[in-house]
């Protein structure tokens, strides 16, 4: 069967050739009537036309064996390079040369010029035909390419755009390049590697939806944050997938755009300018010393450490009770610096003993106390080991750090922290009571808290989940359609808690100016746009209600009384409450006894005492 169909298409090859040289035959005739009519210089010839066409169809049989003999229909005419035409002329060069012995053989009568004037056409036109059909397959092969690739839609028309354009119609790119738009109206209709800048970013929704674009790249890479927003805000109007070239000092190599192309950030979702700290008086406080992190594989603890790392300790201690993250930074962190000395200590902030070796054996002067469960439902069904974590594992790190002579300690808290509704939240606000406390005694330590709204990316929080639940197809799950948060990115919440402690004096507790709250509804839609997905059609949101001490609307941050600035606008500092030491150190170890007695309801009820502010409504577990 092979063999047939391998048969069948050199037969028809060799038919449209040996036509094509037998139309070469007949134009060779007329074009040689027309000469010896309109010339007279010109000789006659005694040529008959139905002479040519017999002429015509040996020199056409002729040529074909030649051209066969040369392999030329060995050959895909797909795929016709400048081998395969060198080929063509010698089988049509061998071809004539078996015409003259046949009719020097047979002594027939032809035609010289005839004969040269068919060969030459026929030659032009067997070549032509091998072009036209490999131009024809090329067209057809890339349309029917171009239809399963991406439509996209290119932001800003300049040398980021230049790159990506050449990318992606060289390469074998799955993106396919059909417009690009610029603030620019200078720029409106000029043509960048064939495709037309078509308007400006505010026609991105209808441009998208009149060639049927599913892609858009943002290449500006020196875009301010600003404005990068804006753009991602029209973006979120359309379905599209969205993906964004890295700053402008990633791409002065030679590297390729496309492949440094990234995802939406996360820092793009939070609806306002990610706040920035100078770094000068963080450096002063670290360079030189002996740092500790408590929780220090977390995504807070280990930011906290990457910053750190930064600045030149002396040493960093990282304390966390989870080996597999522990071990994740300590590698990420021993192979960006290599001059750092790192010491990684597998232990429990609940162990007492145990910090007490690592205490009397690092003497941290700066301890960053990130160590806590900060799940709320998971706190609600176990609050003693809250308890348990967060309360007595803070008392138990603050009271070695004033103990030991520690110069700064840094409690990481929440805003969950203010009129709290859950046991977590309560247990964080008395965490930030025991900071006050130990402030109040103590003649070293510079006790304070910071305390910041959701951080996007950490472990547990929504962006995470999210992006888990588009990868599987859906549904997103929202607990409710107008919950609202205060959000943060993790650099951002490590900068605060390291800024604080360089102005902190003691016993404060400092919040940072999160701008407004987002809404976590609207944070799944745009979430899912731009992964190129619609909501609720090809991706779901369901609403599963609140959860257990879940509020509706977090605390206002800036609403405190008693709130006030410092020399920095984006941090305040919240007022500072006394505390009484002996009733508060009683009620300690009340909460201590129940927590050891895994009586749930009863720790609930005595951390209702010691946090007047907490409000819980008791839930059946």
């Amino acid at each position: 069967m092979k063999k047939l169909v391998k048969h069948r298409r050199t037969l028809i090859l060799a038919m449209i050739d040996a036509f094509t040289i037998f139309v070469a035959s007949a134009l060779s005739y007329v074009l040689l009537e027309f000469l010896m009519r309109t010339s007279a210089q010109f000789p006659a010839i005694e040529f008959k036309f139905y002479s040519t066409l017999i002429h015509g169809g040996i020199i056409s049989l002729c040529s074909v064996a030649g051209l066969c003999i040369c392999g030329a229909y060995r050959r895909l005419w797909r795929y016709a390079s400048i081998k395969d035409l060198i080929l063509c002329v010698g089988g049509m060069t061998l071809g004539t040369g078996f015409y003259y012995i046949i009719y020097d053989v047979a002594s027939l009568m032809y035609s010289d010029i005839h004969t040269v004037f068919t060969v030459t056409i026929g030659t032009i036109g067997i070549i032509t035909v091998r072009i036209c059909y490999n131009l024809l397959y090329a067209r057809m092969h890339r349309e029917a390419s171009d239809s399963l690739k991406k439509r996209t839609l290119i932001v800003g028309a300049g040398d980021a755009c230049n790159r990506v354009l050449s990318e992606m119609q060289t390469g074998n790119s799955v993106y396919l390049p059909v417009a690009i738009v610029d603030d620019d109206v200078e720029k409106h209709g000029r043509v960048m590697h064939g495709i037309v800048v078509r308007g400006s970013v505010e026609d991105i929704p209808s441009l998208v939806e009149r060639y049927n674009i599913t892609s858009i790249f943002i290449a500006i890479p020196s875009i301010s944050g600003e404005a990068k927003k804006r753009i991602i805000s029209i973006c979120s109007e359309t379905v599209c997938e969205v993906k964004v070239i890295p700053y402008i000092h990633k791409m002065l190599d030679n590297s390729k755009l496309m492949g440094m192309a990234q995802n939406i950030d996360i820092e793009d979702l939070l609806g306002r300018e990610v706040v920035r700290f100078d770094d000068t008086q963080v450096r002063d406080m670290v360079c030189g010393r002996v740092c500790m992190v408590t929780g220090g594989g977390g995504s807070i603890g280990s930011e906290l450490c990457r910053q750190l790392a930064e600045y030149g300790p002396k040493k960093l201690i990282i304390v966390d009770i989870y080996e597999n993250n522990a071990y994740d930074i300590q590698q990420e962190l021993l192979a960006r610096y290599k001059k750092l000395d790192l010491e990684v200590r597998i232990a429990s902030v609940r162990d007492y003993d145990k910090m007490k070796v690592l205490f009397e054996m690092f003497k941290p002067e700066i301890v960053c106390h990130a160590a806590a469960h900060k799940h709320v439902p998971l706190m609600e069904t176990s609050p003693e080991e809250a308890i348990k974590n967060n309360i007595f594992g803070t008392l138990n790190t603050a009271k070695l750090a004033d103990e030991y002579g520690t110069r700064k300690f840094v409690l990481v808290s929440t805003d969950k922290a203010v009129n709290p509704t859950n046991v977590m939240g309560a247990t964080k606000r008395c965490c930030e009571m025991i900071v006050q406390y130990f402030a109040q005694k103590s003649k070293v330590t510079e006790f304070v808290a910071v305390r910041f709204g959701n951080v996007l990316g950490s472990n547990g929080s929504v962006i995470p989940l999210f992006e888990k639940q588009i990868a599987s197809g859906g549904p997103v799950t929202v607990t409710h359609p107008d919950i609202i948060r205060y959000f943060m990115t993790i650099p951002e919440a490590v900068s605060l808690i390291l800024q604080a402690g360089t102005i902190a004096k003691g016993g404060e507790i400092f919040v940072l100016d999160m701008g407004e709250p987002v809404k976590i509804l609207s944070l799944a839609e745009n979430l899912i746009k731009l992964h190129g997905k619609e909501p609720y059609k090809e991706i779901d949101i369901e609403f599963t209600g609140l959860r257990p001490g879940e509020k509706l609307f977090e605390e206002l941050l800036m609403s405190e009384e008693g709130l006030k600035e410092t020399q920095n606008k984006k941090i305040f500092i919240g007022t500072q409450i006394e505390i009484e030491e002996e009733e508060f150190h009683k009620s300690l170890e009340v909460i201590w006894e129940k927590a050891q007695s895994n009586n749930s309801d009863a720790v609930v009820e005595e951390l209702r005492k010691l946090v007047p502010t907490f409000n819980h409504v008791v839930l059946n577990r």
